[in-house]
């Protein structure tokens, strides 16, 4: 049996921040990793640019965090996003910050950001072990004990558990943190997707039976759904509506994908659009293609441009409807102005303004954890302390990342949470061996 000071248990975000707080204290820290190599969610994320944090100071951050800030305000004090940047420019990469207040390697380079973690925990003195699952963990007198597949076994006097949640499981987050909390007693909470695709009827080939709103990426779309995927709308307005009422409105931009309604904007309504649908309730959601305008005044807009294309000579043989299309062509990106039709299922001039400012889709389901970018729910925050990070019934034991009950909307909030969480968590965990070589009495 190996032994450790401290062994942290996953090497994504979370626990390379862990591995590095904790080593740079001075403490012998093991890191655990089943993935052949560590950091595998971090490579994918921001679509392999690696969005790693949004540089906002607590009050805006803080809006941005779900279902609560209280859990994250000391590690988020403790490594605000300047500091995160700071951190990585200080091991060798550079970045930048762009619109939206997102930061990003300067490289644009998920992988950069992935090896800048390893080398900077590595070069504090932690050590990384790869290719390992971990089966089971076990309280000791003096610690805790990791049992591994291959049979080899470790112990420690200080554990961090770094699992991450659900989503992404070909990533290595199979939610095996949460069942061994679960098993300690510890309180978890409901875990659903989160920032995922969100799938509108007649999308996908899905009947919907039993109930089943969890509709897989790799469910077939139909011809509506074909026409759609593809197709970015900027600078519109969506709304999410439960049981016939508004609970939310994003401004931004939305993307039609082979999962379904995704984007910026389309991710931030995801969570209370998948929670709903799990508990029963009844979803749509309602575009407005022309936010910038009134009803009244985009309606004026329409007359005048129909004015002129039916005085157009290149129009006037055309039929109704076909000087329809080339109105809603000026009104529409052309890719989007047959299916569209499809949908308002009419070519009144009259009506157009009315459709074009309040565009409503059924919502059928949703994409699961097989490709949803984060997993809302887990650790509940009242069973850890905050300033520590570490769990109120078992002493010694400490939860930092996706685990935790903490998730936040698109734009580098989530890897914030993780790089923050995993730094407090490693500190806290080192002060507190520190202590206990000091104060044998204070040993766990």
């Amino acid at each position: 049996m190996k032994d450790s000071e401290i062994i942290v248990i996953g090497g994504g975000a979370a626990g390379l921040m862990a591995a590095a707080g904790a080593a740079m204290n001075g403490c012998r820290v093991t890191v655990i990793e089943k993935m052949p190599r560590p950091g595998r969610k971090i490579m994918i994320t921001g679509k392999g640019r690696c969005n790693f944090s949004n540089i906002k100071p607590w009050e805006e951050f803080a809006s941005h965090i779900h279902p609560g800030s209280g859990l994250l305000r000391p590690a988020f004090y403790n490594l605000p996003p300047e500091k995160m940047s700071a951190f990585l420019e200080d091991n060798g990469l550079e970045t930048v910050v762009e619109r939206g207040d997102r930061a990003f390697p300067a490289s644009h380079k998920s992988s950069d950001v992935v090896d800048t973690l390893v080398s900077a925990a590595k070069k504090a003195g932690a050590e990384i072990l790869c290719g390992k699952e971990v089966i089971s963990i076990g309280k000791r007198v003096d610690g805790f004990s990791v049992e591994c597949s291959d049979k080899s076994t470790f112990s420690c006097k200080r554990l961090i558990i770094t699992t991450g949640g659900l989503s992404y499981p070909a990533s290595g987050s199979t939610g095996d943190g949460l069942k061994w909390a679960e098993g300690l007693g510890i309180t978890v909470t409901e875990t659903f997707p989160s920032l995922t695709a969100i799938v509108p009827e007649g999308y996908k080939i899905h009947n919907g039976s039993n109930g089943q709103k969890h509709i897989d990426r790799n469910t077939q779309m139909t011809a509506t759904g074909k026409s759609l995927c593809g197709i970015q709308l900027k600078n519109i307005t969506v709304s999410a509506y439960i049981d016939g009422n508004k609970v939310c409105e994003e401004f931004g931009d939305i993307d039609f994908t082979d999962g379904g309604l995704e984007g910026p904007a389309g991710f931030r309504i995801s969570r209370k659009c998948v929670y709903a649908m799990i508990h029963g309730s009844k979803v749509s959601v309602v575009i407005d293609l022309k936010p910038a305008v009134s009803e009244e005044q985009l309606d004026r807009r329409i007359a005048s441009l129909w004015k002129e294309i039916s005085e157009d000579s290149r129009s006037r043989r055309m039929g109704h409807h076909d000087r329809f299309r080339i109105l809603l062509g000026k009104l529409v990106p052309r890719e989007l102005a047959g299916t569209f039709l499809m949908y308002t299922r009419g070519d009144d001039v009259r009506k157009l303004a009315k459709a074009l400012k309040s565009w409503k889709m059924n919502i059928a389901g949703y994409v699961g954890y097989e490709r949803c970018v984060i997993t809302a729910g887990g650790i509940s925050a009242s069973e850890v302390k905050p300033k520590t990070l570490e769990c109120k019934k078992i002493p010694g034991l400490y939860f930092a990342g996706e685990i935790l009950d903490l998730d936040g909307d698109t734009g580098g909030y989530n890897l914030q949470i993780a790089f923050s969480t995993g730094y407090l968590a490693g500190q806290s965990a080192a002060i507190s061996v520190i202590q206990a070589r000091t104060f044998p009495s204070l040993q766990v």
